[in-house]
């Protein structure tokens, strides 16, 4: 992926995006099966975690954890091809749900974010504890950043977690990367297809703990920036939209992380401004920056239509095995 090259049958970002999410083929064998765990969170609640079946047979094989983006899941199209190439490479592999991304509505005052990296210290803690070698981790999108904010904040520990961890299509800068979904087409179409899953949710809530937000302001909100100003930064204690924005951000600390790390962003990625982006000495030595001129937000389509997604977690996997 780091001097990726996007089919000719697929020019632009937006169609780089779009096509393999929808038609793209996800995987080489059969369609990966999950088994899932629930477990009870410290504070009162529970997240879901779905593990491909069948494990491997070796016990040392390492676990490779992969956080979704924002409204993902185990069934997303990037979960399916690294649970693919994690079985062809004989790897465990566990796809972790943010709270209410697993189809069950969770207990707590609270939902997900993008800075949330408390939440991603434990899961992997105690993914850590029931595997020998320590873990390969990938994050995409919104998990991605969260996933580079832990390794930020665990410094020297996180190598005694993880072997190496991989953000795709982060939005490392959340300021940049919000105003960008919140304009032109962008707007009309993923800020749309977003909050059409993302309000339903908050509205559920809100009937769960009655008085937790105002209802008119989030059925108003037109924007992230909007629900995220009602929904996300006041359940998860910042002042508004955004201070989380500014506090979540991974891009201002990558040269705090300790442990390999690969950043990985499409110039053309919608999402993701290719003017926010890390330059070199926005980091430090462990951290890798591939920033190809093609691919969309996770994308990255090879082959003859309608393509397939099966080179991303391959390189990705590459890079993990190198360090």
């Amino acid at each position: 992926m780091e001097r990726y090259q996007a089919p000719r049958w697929l020019p632009g970002g937006n169609l780089q995006t779009i096509w393999p999410a929808l038609l793209s083929r996800r995987h080489a064998g059969p369609v990966p099966q999950f088994r899932r765990e629930r477990w009870d969170t410290p504070d009162g609640d529970f997240i879901d975690v779905d593990f491909a079946q069948p494990a491997p047979t070796a016990a040392d094989a390492p676990l490779l954890v992969l956080f979704h983006g924002l409204e993902g899941s185990s069934s997303s199209h990037y979960a399916l091809a690294f649970a693919d190439a994690a079985r062809r490479r004989g790897l465990a592999f566990a796809v972790p749900h943010f709270r209410g991304c697993s189809g069950e509505l969770n207990r707590a005052p609270r939902a997900y974010h993008s800075g949330d990296f408390e939440e991603i210290g434990w899961i992997l803690q105690r993914l850590r504890g029931r595997t020998g070698p320590p873990l390969w981790v990938v994050g995409i999108s919104l998990g991605g950043n969260a996933l580079l904010r832990w390794a930020e904040e665990a410094g020297d520990s996180a190598r005694g977690v993880a072997h190496a961890v991989a953000a795709v299509s982060s939005p490392i800068d959340l300021a940049a990367g919000g105003h960008a979904i919140g304009r032109g087409f962008n707007r009309l179409v993923y800020t749309r297809m977003f909050l059409r899953s993302m309000k339903p949710k908050a509205l559920a809530k809100l009937a769960q703990h009655p008085g937790l937000f105002s209802r008119e302001r989030l059925l108003a909100a037109r924007t992230l920036h909007d629900f995220d100003n009602v929904f996300t930064a006041p359940l998860h204690g910042f002042r508004d939209a955004d201070d989380y924005w500014a506090r979540g951000s991974a891009k201002p600390h990558l040269h705090r992380i300790r442990i390999p790390s690969l950043v990985l962003n499409a110039l053309n990625d919608p999402f993701v401004p290719a003017s926010c982006l890390p330059r070199p000495r926005d980091t430090g030595p462990y951290v890798a920056l591939w920033q190809p001129r093609h691919g969309g937000h996770v994308g990255f389509a090879q082959g003859r239509p309608p393509g397939h997604v099966l080179g991303l977690p391959e390189a990705v996997l590459r890079w993990m095995s190198s360090r």
